[in-house]
């Protein structure tokens, strides 16, 4: 009997998420010029005139939109100035039926050479430079908007992504939680005051815990405008600032990360688990504010995101510490 329960419980899941994602591309990675396929699904129950609207980031202000229909669509034809926009910016693709949002938005980020990060000569300023071939756009890379959740020891955490703010580290770790990286880690660091009282980090995602492990690989630094404050989750790197990985770390307020701003990729902001948050601050640590009894992230996993600028709100420390 539990060989016949099993492959039926997982259909159901997959067809569950299949019907969460109501616009899919075809591919990922489109290229400049080419047809840009996407599957519209209609879910049932939904009534009302068809539409995609291209969405501003952060303000989901439509920047326009188009009639569709279910089934096959391409965005190229829909939406000419995908292709015609000089200096394209990420934008997101959202299903809409009669007056309602539906479904998680398909990011649309323009696939264009990126700034070269390095250290200034006094090796601690960091600056970004122009590619020499400039910032030459190659297409886009499509995906459904997701948020990442942690399940850690204290409870879960659910970040939204911001691949506005800093796109290809937000892939990145897309792709690292997807292929499992950040089973069984641990919180290695936990800084809950720097020396002038103000809360800092608290740091994980070592696959050794030792906090100078990694993925096998490194990334450069991207210039996030994404500000450090509570909740926001960015990537932990070296003096070098390409050698961006898997570890995070999250702020735990504006007053003692507000220097970290533009020297590390912040790519999320945490919509739930603030309670989590706070409780992993608290744990007594030792040398090295290495935690006695290191909070755990027992596992990380990506959900489909609410339809664009409709989901919970970005949390605020002081909701969760009087």
């Amino acid at each position: 009997m539990n060989r016949l329960r099993l492959p039926i419980a997982l259909f159901a899941m997959s067809f569950v998420a299949a019907a969460l994602a109501q616009i899919r591309p075809d591919f990922a990675y489109n290229g400049i010029g080419r047809p840009l396929k996407v599957n519209v699904h209609i879910p049932p129950g939904h009534r009302g005139a068809v539409t995609i609207e291209l969405l501003e980031p952060v303000t989901a202000e439509p920047l326009g939109h188009a009639d569709a229909t279910m089934g096959e669509q391409d965005l190229a034809e829909l939406f000419p100035k995908l292709w015609q926009e000089k200096h394209p910016k990420l934008v997101y693709a959202q299903l809409k039926i009669g007056d309602e949002r539906v479904g998680p938005a398909l990011v649309l980020q323009p696939m264009l050479n990126p700034m070269i990060s390095r250290l200034k000569a006094d090796g601690k300023t960091t600056e970004f430079v122009a590619d020499e071939d400039g910032p030459k756009f190659n297409g886009y890379r499509a995906y459904v908007d997701k948020h990442l959740v942690l399940d850690t020891s204290m409870g879960k955490i659910e970040f939204q992504l911001r691949p506005d703010a800093a796109p290809n580290t937000a892939w990145t770790i897309m792709e690292l939680v997807k292929q499992g990286l950040y089973r069984d880690t641990i919180f290695h660091r936990v800084v809950a005051k720097r020396k002038d009282g103000t809360p800092f980090v608290i740091q994980g995602g070592d696959p050794t815990g030792t906090g100078s492990g990694g993925a096998g690989f490194s990334y450069p630094l991207e210039n996030s405008p994404l500000h450090h404050d509570f909740g926001v989750i960015s990537i932990a790197r070296s003096t070098d600032p390409n050698t961006n990985g898997c570890q995070i770390f999250i702020a735990l307020s504006r007053e003692g990360t507000r220097h970290l701003d533009s020297k590390y990729a912040a790519f999320g902001q945490a919509v739930k688990g603030g309670e989590a948050i706070i409780k992993i601050a608290a744990v007594p640590v030792g040398k090295e504010d290495r935690p006695n009894d290191p909070p755990k992230i027992k596992n990380a996993h990506l959900i489909d995101a609410p339809p664009y600028g409709t989901g919970p709100k970005v949390l605020q420390r002081a909701d969760f510490v009087k």
